[in-house]
């Protein structure tokens, strides 16, 4: 019998927690799933989708409203949320802080799974890791799927605000915008980094500086690439600067968050996120911009 060791912190495959949702380690604290799925295009869809099935158990996080604050204006298309609603909402959701946490979204974890899996470790929640692959994955392995809502046992509001010491602000990369390369990752794909296209906000390119690393590269087939082959990816892409010196953006603080993930599970752990990430940089016009070619 193979031995399923918990706590997991970065991801997790569909058979092991398949095993753990089936029979529980003895001595095991609670485990909560968190689907959390998603579509830009129609906000809507990822509540449709865990409505007409889902992982046993699993309840649902809706990136606009629970892991984000819509009403913060100049913050980007998806603000951090309130601290104190946040950790409200995970008490709802049954979480504390021993529980295991495995979030999920469509397949490869950046809408919005990694998200979560960031916003818990900015409270210190270190039991919480992605599933690989998503529903995706889970599908693909013939495991069973409900749609019974999930009605876990509240608890109290998780204990703790946000460490925003793990989050750069504008004026922070504002002061930063000399440094050598490397030290500002941009998630996004190359033809909205060069300011070729830009779909969704209303100035194209990039902070000056700013090198690229789109978080596709980090997954092959919906699934997170081996740690090997990722770190030294990484490596080459923020050279000598230390993780911990390390700043990732992307649109909107979503899938930087992807990117910090791939970085953890390559063994390099401590990069921080620009939250407000473009579209939070172009919201005040004055802020320089940049373009490739």
């Amino acid at each position: 019998m193979t031995v399923i060791e918990l706590p997991w912190t970065t991801l997790v495959d569909a058979n092991s927690l398949a095993a753990v949702l089936a029979e529980p380690p003895p001595g095991a604290d609670a485990i909560r799933v968190i689907d959390a799925r998603f579509s830009l295009a129609d906000p809507r869809a990822g509540r449709a989708l865990h409505a007409a099935g889902h992982l046993p158990g699993a309840v649902h996080a809706d990136l606009n409203e629970d892991l984000s604050d819509l009403s913060r204006i100049g913050h980007g298309r998806h603000p951090l949320p309130d601290s104190e609603a946040f950790s409200a909402t995970l008490g709802r959701w049954g979480i504390g802080p021993q529980t295991q946490v495995v979030v999920y979204d469509a397949a490869d974890g950046s809408m919005a799974a990694a998200r979560l899996w960031w916003l818990l470790r900015l409270l210190g929640h270190r039991r919480a890791a992605v599933l690989d692959g998503g529903f995706a994955a889970w599908q693909a392995q013939g495991l069973p799927v409900t749609d019974r809502a999930a009605a876990p046992s509240a608890l109290a509001p998780y204990p703790g605000r946000f460490d925003m010491q793990q989050v750069a602000g504008s004026e922070e990369i504002a002061n930063r915008l000399k440094h050598a390369p490397g030290w500002l990752v941009d998630a996004r794909a190359p033809e909205r980094f060069g300011g070729e296209v830009e779909p969704l906000d209303p100035v194209a390119g990039h902070v000056p500086g700013a090198v690229n690393r789109p978080f596709a590269l980090n997954v092959q087939d919906g699934r997170m690439r081996p740690a090997d082959e990722l770190r030294a990816e990484l490596q080459a892409v923020i050279g000598a600067h230390q993780p911990t010196q390390v700043v990732l953006m992307c649109g909107s603080g979503v899938t930087a968050c992807h990117l910090a993930l791939a970085m953890e599970h390559a063994g390099l752990a401590g990069a921080r996120i620009y939250a407000d990430s473009w579209s939070g940089w172009v919201a005040d016009r004055t802020r320089p911009v940049a373009c490739s070619g």
